[in-house]
């Protein structure tokens, strides 16, 4: 599959909404809840003014002209918090790209944006039944706390 990995550009921060909905895991068997879910401010700490803070850092994956892909970053106090100086990453794709290496790409290139911008590490929660916990490891995270629901994952960079 041919894609290219780019910033994010300003102008172009709604489409955050749509990658933010596609990062809520639902387990099998369970219905999608609607899109106005992400209005709810637990969820709205992730796109919010995005952009207009220091270390809003965002990469995107497109392909003819789609963007199909996103990974963020903020620091910011979510479910991945562990400190204000680290920032929480949030990713997904658009269903039909999962499975093709865009996740995985994605992720590398934040890691080493991250590293340029001189953080030490990064942090992110995931549902525990979430297949993405094995490409997380994958890329370097490990898992640091959890509860009945989530793993803690941080990286270090």
């Amino acid at each position: 599959m041919n894609y290219i990995i780019r910033k994010l550009r300003q102008v172009e921060v709604k489409v955050l909404d749509t990658f933010l909905y596609e990062a809520i895991y639902i387990p099998e068997g369970l219905d999608a809840p609607p899109m106005e879910i992400i209005n709810r401010p637990e969820l709205q700490v992730y796109v919010d003014g995005f952009g207009t803070k220091d270390g809003d850092i965002c990469f995107v994956a497109e392909t003819d002209g789609v963007i199909v892909g996103a990974v963020w970053v903020r620091i910011m106090d979510d479910y991945g918090h562990v400190d204000d100086e680290t920032p929480s990453f949030a990713i997904s794709l658009l269903k039909e790209y999962r499975g093709n290496g865009i996740g995985t790409e994605l992720m590398k290139q934040m890691l080493t944006e991250l590293k340029i911008c001189k953080y030490k590490k990064t942090s992110l929660a995931v549902q525990k039944q979430n297949y993405a916990v094995k490409m997380y490891k994958n890329v370097g995270f490990e898992i640091v706390d959890e509860n009945e629901e989530e793993y803690i994952m941080v990286c270090e960079l």
